[in-house]
């Protein structure tokens, strides 16, 4: 098979499978993926009901506390994110997925056993730097699947991710009454152990495509004959999340103006969770799409289809019609992640891939962060639904500069076979 940088500094290599393994890893980093989100995640609907147990009386203090901890994670995975891909492309992806389901594992059955907030705060920050497997297991499978199957195969893992995002807080209330909210911790980090024993023992990285310590390697940008495609799935990633987020702060209030208000619980959290499962639906689909007409062109089009799906929320009158928008939303967004990590995998060298692709982890995180931030503010300034209206104005921007970097002069359309 032709490798996947012949576009951009190398002669095609020979026809030849540089990945043999490359099915079963997929499955182990899938596995290991959804535990490891699962993990992150389940403690949502518990939090304050564990700050509380661990000391916290004020209801102010308890809420601020909650926010506190539960972000911490995702601040120190941000920070941390283009680290451990440098040291995976220096190392073996191998060696860093193992290093986080096991720092995970420990750090999640260390949470189980805090006696005060400050400790809490510090082991969800602990969690975040040791972790980072489904980062790095997006990585792996960028760079050790066929070029041909490349987006089939990342489309398959952001389905496992967001399965974890959409089953985590499922788990998470259900499981506390049965075992206790310590346990739960305990549980999750054994759960996490069994995915660190799969990537050990089954796990295969091909020994080829890991850069030597001893070579030498030009820095970051300076390696990357054209910086655009990069930055944009960078912009890209960013976009996504916020589109994903912005809603997050005014959903249970947006939700409220229109459905009674017995149901406005019940129907916040079918909105919460309709994207997650249009996502899970649809990201290998639009990835193997991807692989025959061009990621480019499903990265615009998803963008485009985003935009227009997020006029309609704002006028929505019921509650299940803005469920029902939300999942052909999350179907249409489905298909960024994967592509954005193909456009990178494509457009960098196989030296600093894992770097870059760290670059676009912290991207996404950062929307994770901006989304709620600017959702909120512009939901109390200009009203619930000016925060549908101008999500759909970013991505309607964002589909027109994709595909102007798409088309701009000079680009090479990398062919998908």
């Amino acid at each position: 098979m032709a490798n996947p940088h012949t576009s951009v500094s190398q002669p095609p290599a020979p026809q030849q499978d540089e990945a043999t393994h490359w099915r079963r890893n997929l499955f182990v980093c899938v596995f290991g993926s959804f535990t490891t989100i699962v993990a992150m995640t389940l403690l949502l609907p518990f939090l304050p009901l564990y700050v509380e147990e661990l000391g916290v009386k004020s209801h102010t203090a308890i809420v601020q506390w909650s926010g506190v901890a539960y972000g911490a994670t995702f601040l120190s995975a941000a920070l941390t994110a283009p680290l451990w891909g440098r040291l995976g492309d220096r190392y073996g992806r191998k060696l860093m997925l193992i290093r986080a389901s096991l720092g995970m594992a420990i750090a999640m059955s260390l949470i189980g056993m805090a006696h005060n907030v400050w400790q809490l705060v510090a082991l969800r920050l602990l969690a975040g730097l040791l972790g980072g497997y489904a980062s790095g297991s997006t990585v792996l499978v960028a760079t050790q699947t066929p070029k041909h199957r490349c987006g089939w195969a990342l489309g398959m893992l952001s389905s496992g991710i967001m399965a974890g995002n959409l089953a985590g807080p499922l788990i998470g209330g259900s499981l506390p009454p049965l075992i206790g909210v310590r346990a739960t911790f305990l549980a999750a980090g054994a759960f996490i152990f069994v995915a660190f024993l799969a990537t050990a023992f089954f796990l295969k990285e091909d020994p080829r495509l890991v850069t030597k310590k001893t070579e030498k390697q030009q820095v970051d940008w300076h390696a990357i004959p054209d910086r655009r495609p990069v930055v944009a799935m960078l912009v890209t990633g960013v976009l996504l999340m916020v589109a994903n987020m912005s809603i997050e702060p005014i959903i249970t209030v947006f939700v409220a103006q229109i459905v009674d208000v017995r149901q406005v619980t019940f129907v916040a959290g079918l909105v919460m969770s309709a994207a997650a499962l249009g996502s899970i639906i649809s990201a290998s689909r639009l990835g193997r799409l991807a692989d025959r007409i061009g990621h480019w062109n499903v990265i615009v089009g998803c963008l485009a289809v985003a935009a227009v799906l997020l006029i309609p929320q704002a006028f929505v009158t019921t509650g299940w019609q803005l469920v029902t928008l939300r999942f052909l939303m999350g179907m249409a967004l489905g298909g960024l992640l994967p592509c954005v990590a193909t456009v990178i995998r494509l457009n960098v060298p196989q030296s600093i891939a894992g770097k870059m692709l760290g670059y676009s982890t912290s991207a996404q995180y950062t929307g994770q962060v901006l989304g709620p931030l600017l959702g909120g503010f512009v939901g109390g300034h200009f009203g619930m639904r000016a925060v549908f209206l101008g999500t759909c104005a970013l991505m309607a921007v964002g589909a027109i500069y994709n595909h102007i970097n798409k088309t701009a002069p000079g680009r090479k359309t990398v062919s998908p076979s």
